[in-house]
């Protein structure tokens, strides 16, 4: 990588002395002229040593933070809608604000992804006080804004944002009735921070937006009664590497003549589903493990981070045969109004980057599923540390 960017990096740093002599205002004007260079058709690469180099000076004086060559390259790589694999400790934070300022010179909106709202909050405070002194507006957006405060922010050069914020702003988009309650603008350019959790860990996760729709709870008792007499390798066996559970010969003969009905799998009546996710919230969903009871309440935790994920719910019943399982209250049914999974997702920006200290071993992933290089930045310092 380092040979590669060389030449380019000579080029930022041969504008240094020129770009540090200026004054605040004066730097601060440097994003107009490229702002309006941009707009006249030159493409972003040729404004690219000179916009380094104004990003560099002006983090020079607004964090006392000055990028090292390194830094750049990963900027570069990131600019080039690749993945840059940057150790830790290495300022992937900083490095992100270089090809933002760049991309946000178009006017057509630039989004940083991160993995959880304290991260947005932390990385819009305090290195995106270097777009905002050179005259960028930098937005925020966090779990509880209005649609109104999310557009404002969504609207600014560059928006940081969480993956599941962003994601669900696109679904509730899509359910919008009138052009006026849309959020979000066309995308652009994506630099998402921590790319192997979001990419590969949760590609396949789904974002799903439901509705209310009525359906009778008693079912889920009376299954959740059968899982419970049922016996494993009996009634029953359970996949846990799949996570799902099948019912023997003996199972459906026994559920059968317990509801005394002919047919489990009759389509009018559906018996054949509350069994088997009453079985599943038996067998593979554990109290205090999978989810908690929270004043007579089932609250999914989050695999991932061992959140609470308050206002998230399982979906086709299982919730719900969970809820019968602990002897709660189960709330209505939902159906499902719109869904997408973060790879579908992040796969409709026209450029894609990111960033992560560990990338390399996931390289044939993101190159067959996302068709995107990874590149490895060099630490800025030997690496003394044996791995």
């Amino acid at each position: 990588a380092k040979r590669r960017y060389n030449d380019t990096v000579a080029l930022v740093n041969r504008l240094e002395p020129e770009v540090s002599a200026l004054s605040d205002a004066d730097l601060r004007a440097r994003t107009s002229a490229l702002q309006e260079r941009a707009r006249a058709g030159e493409s972003l690469g040729s404004l690219l040593p000179e916009a380094f180099a104004v990003v560099r000076e002006a983090s020079n004086r607004v964090l006392g933070l000055r990028p090292f060559d390194v830094q750049l390259i990963g900027g570069m790589v990131l600019h080039k809608g690749e993945i840059a694999e940057m150790k830790t400790g290495e300022g992937k934070t900083l490095v992100a604000i270089l090809p933002a300022y760049l991309n946000a010179l178009s006017g057509k909106g630039v989004h940083v992804v991160t993995v959880n709202d304290y991260l947005a909050r932390r990385d819009c405070e305090w290195v995106g006080q270097v777009p905002r002194f050179l005259g960028l507006q930098v937005g925020l957006i966090q779990q509880n804004m209005t649609p109104e405060q999310r557009r404002e922010n969504y609207l600014c050069d560059i928006t940081y944002v969480t993956n599941s914020e962003l994601g669900f702003d696109y679904l509730r988009d899509n359910l919008a009735m009138t052009v006026d309650e849309l959020v979000l603008r066309n995308f652009n350019y994506c630099v998402i921070d921590e790319v192997d959790s979001i990419l590969i860990d949760e590609a396949r996760t789904p974002l799903i937006i439901s509705g209310l729709a009525e359906k009778p709870s008693d079912r889920y008792y009376k299954a959740a009664k059968i899982a419970e007499a049922f016996e494993q390798d009996i009634h029953y066996t359970v996949d846990e590497k799949q996570r799902n559970v099948l019912l023997t010969e003996q199972g459906y003969a026994d559920a059968e003549e317990i509801l005394d009905i002919d047919d489990l799998y009759d389509p009018r009546e559906q018996w054949a589903s509350y069994v088997l996710n009453a079985i599943k919230a038996k067998e593979l969903f554990l109290r205090d493990v999978n989810y908690i009871v929270r004043s007579k309440e089932v609250l999914i935790v989050d695999e991932f981070t061992g959140r609470v994920m308050a206002g998230r719910r399982w979906s086709d019943g299982l919730h719900q045969a969970i809820e019968a399982k602990e002897g709660v209250q189960i709330q209505n049914e939902t159906i499902t109004l719109a869904s997408i999974s973060y790879q579908n997702f992040f796969l409709q920006f026209p450029k894609l980057c990111g960033m992560t200290g560990t990338a390399a071993t996931e390289r044939q992933e993101f190159e067959s599923i996302y068709k995107l290089k990874v590149t490895v930045v060099p630490t800025n310092k030997p690496m003394i540390r044996k791995v």
